[in-house]
């Protein structure tokens, strides 16, 4: 499985397979016609109260992951539909924070690796 992660406001490529923004808000002053997001996942986004409390505070970073994990793990279906997308072929989880190393779809990027890993060991 081939799952990349890029900026929402970077240039879209081809390289970038299907695209779908992992974030629950729509990003500011993106022209949806501009954003070629082949789908908007909201639902494996981290839920309002999270997003507000972690503030892309790197010191927050794991605590975070572990929360959104938390909250990943009680929303099987979007989990799924997501593991299905990236089964299918190449992905990209788009974000808008200007945060490279530390925002959610890194932190989904890490879920899913670990999920697909599980299943193989199984």
């Amino acid at each position: 499985m081939n799952i990349s992660i890029k900026r929402v406001y970077d240039q879209p490529d081809a390289e970038d397979g299907m695209r779908i923004l992992v974030d629950r808000l729509w990003p500011r002053s993106l022209p949806k016609e501009e954003a070629k997001i082949d789908l908007w996942l909201k639902s494996v986004a981290p839920s309002n109260e999270l997003r507000k409390w972690y503030g892309h505070d790197p010191e927050k970073w794991v605590e975070f992951k572990q929360r959104y994990f938390s909250e990943l793990a009680s929303n099987p279906d979007a989990v799924t539909e997501l593991i299905g997308h990236a089964k299918s072929g190449r992905v990209t989880f788009l974000y808008s924070s200007k945060e490279a190393k530390y925002n959610n779809a890194v932190a989904l990027k890490d879920y899913i690796d670990a999920m697909i890993e599980q299943f193989r060991c199984h």
